[in-house]
């Protein structure tokens, strides 16, 4: 028997099994297809990289601190025939290149690029979604640059993320731990750094298949971006800012009955912690941790679909 003729052990030749193959690939590429990656504003400089994906009104989207932009891929499945999505991957975040992010601050000067990018590709009043540090981004690009954006949507973020360490911190108290958690980051081992994120992801996500992903993630980043981005995070206080955003805003938040957490008490933390803040409602998912969208993708859909109207 000629080698063409070779038949697979279902009875399938394998050459028509080959171009079976391709053909899905190709089927799977093509659903899934986005645009060439930029990074912003340029590859040595950058701040970000950004795929565009869709068309329709503009909606950016902003992962979280370690995050890649693929923790927004349900969203760009059900979404691209709606709107243009800008997905969003800070530089130095899994995998990606640290760009101007490897040395100085990350936080400001991604926001920062935010709007130039905005500005640069003409975008009209587009919706920035941004979970977690992506959130604080969002609010930061508010309170910077009140034309920027038409809307906000914030998932799981908080304008001072050092209550959740201490209900009464401050910056001031809050610099030392965060400047040893940066330090400690920076110049322990890989090893101790990957066992550091795989312990603290069993608090953000439910399921281990989750977890292992968002870890990986984390694990992924270039170390130093990730810890001065954390630093800052836990530092940046916006809560005396917030009567000054004026930008539609819609919250979107987690609980888990499984901890205690509840509806009611979940919702009324969140909103002390918006106080000032006007024009913001607030919305919740339950069963769900701080990585929402993966714990319950089709609720958050839904309100975030009902948020983008």
């Amino acid at each position: 028997m000629s080698e063409p003729s070779k038949k697979s052990r279902k009875g399938m030749p394998i050459g028509v099994m080959i171009v079976l193959a391709i053909a899905i690939a190709v089927a799977v590429g093509v659903g899934t297809a986005r645009s060439e990656t930029l990074r912003f504003p340029s590859a040595p400089e950058a701040r970000f990289s950004v795929e565009v994906i869709g068309s329709g009104p503009d909606v950016i989207l902003i992962p979280g601190l370690g995050s890649s932009r693929d923790v927004w891929d349900a969203t760009v499945e059900r979404y691209k025939g709606q709107y243009r999505l800008h997905i969003l991957n800070i530089a130095g975040f899994a995998g990606e290149p640290a760009g101007a992010n490897a040395t100085g601050e990350v936080i400001a000067p991604s926001v920062e690029a935010l709007d130039a990018y905005i500005k640069a590709k003409k975008l009209k009043a587009p919706t920035v979604v941004g979970h977690s540090m992506g959130g604080l981004m969002a609010l930061m690009l508010a309170k910077a640059h009140p034309d920027a954006a038409g809307k906000l949507v914030i998932v799981d973020a908080l304008p001072f993320a050092g209550v959740i360490f201490n209900p009464q911190a401050t910056v001031e108290n809050m610099q030392p731990m965060a400047a040893m958690v940066r330090d400690n980051m920076i110049n322990g081992s890989a090893d101790a750094f990957a066992m550091q994120q795989n312990a603290g992801v069993v608090r953000m996500t439910i399921s281990f298949e989750n977890q292992q992903l968002v870890a990986g993630w984390s694990i992924a980043s270039d170390r130093g971006v990730f810890a001065r981005a954390f630093y800052e995070d836990m530092t940046i206080d916006l809560r005396p800012d917030l009567k000054a955003i004026q930008t539609s805003t819609v919250m979107i938040y987690p609980y888990d009955e499984s901890v205690g957490q509840t509806a009611a008490s979940t919702e009324a933390f969140y909103k002390a912690q918006y106080t000032g803040m006007t024009r913001v409602s607030f919305t919740g998912i339950t069963a769900s941790r701080h990585f929402v969208m993966l714990d319950q993708p089709d609720a958050f859909l839904a309100k975030l679909g009902e948020a983008l109207k």
